[in-house]
């Protein structure tokens, strides 16, 4: 029996660890953990930031395939994406520095959820896979996937070869892309190197990081803010409930062992 994540407190440094099953899935109830997180970083004085860091050889590979399959019908489509959405939003928002630990492969989700970092470090392991398969799947992105997809991805080039080419990247490649901070040999050093980066970020006189993250990505925010109130909500509906895409999902489902 899998949790969906843990939550510890570390030098005053949230640590959220994705760990629901063997791949470090993403289910409704991490989201809601995250949430929670990142109420608690914003609203207590003494918390300096977060760090989400994965499990064994996984950062996240994406949102829970079990529940992608199983949605009883299309309210609950509707209603598992619209806490979905608020939660990347926030997570894109979030006024304290937010590091991604990179500790394996970051897969769909796991990611989407990475991009949204304000520093990203990842483990230089040749073994280690960063992308996004949806459009071989079937799968397109919402309004806020799609929104910090391209902002971590930084250019129209990275985007194009990330999201439409449906391929699976070394940590090497997305280095040198620039859209990893940094690469280093362990996970011990991962995250002395992300909590070193958090206070780099926060602990200066005044906490001057905290207005000008608001402002780096106020305009940004504002986007995902006004796709995610116009979005055809319906489309998630019909995805969600194609036999084909379903089929697909179960067999991925089924590979992974989860």
């Amino acid at each position: 029996m899998y949790m969906a994540y843990e939550m510890r407190i570390e030098d005053n440094i949230i640590i959220f660890q994705f760990k629901s099953n063997k791949v470090s899935s993403i289910s409704l109830e991490t989201l809601k953990g995250l949430d929670a997180a990142l109420d608690k970083a914003s609203n207590e004085e003494d918390i300096k930031g977060i760090i989400m860091v994965g499990t064994d050889r996984f950062f996240s590979g994406g949102f829970d395939l079990n529940e992608f399959v199983s949605f009883k019908d299309g309210q609950e489509i509707l209603d598992w994406f619209k806490i979905e959405e608020e939660v990347l939003l926030k997570l894109f928002t979030c006024p304290k520095p937010v590091i991604a630990a990179i500790n394996g492969n970051a897969t769909a989700a796991g990611m989407i959820v990475a991009m949204a970092a304000d520093w990203r470090i990842a483990i230089n392991h040749p073994k280690v896979k960063i992308g996004m398969t949806e459009i071989k799947i079937g799968l397109s992105l919402t309004p806020a996937e799609a929104g910090l997809m391209r902002w971590g991805l930084d250019s129209e080039k990275n985007y194009r070869d990330v999201i439409f080419k449906g391929e699976l990247l070394s940590v090497t490649e997305m280095a040198e892309r620039g859209v990893f901070d940094e690469l280093v040999d362990d996970h011990e050093h991962l995250m002395e190197q992300a909590k070193a980066k958090v206070v780099a970020l926060i602990d200066t006189p005044g906490r001057p990081f905290m207005g000008l993250k608001v402002m780096h990505r106020e305009e940004a925010a504002r986007v995902i803010r006004r796709q995610i109130d116009e979005f055809e909500w319906d489309m998630l509906v019909k995805t969600f409930t194609d036999e084909k895409i379903i089929g697909t999902l179960t067999m991925v489902k089924n590979a992974l062992g989860i």
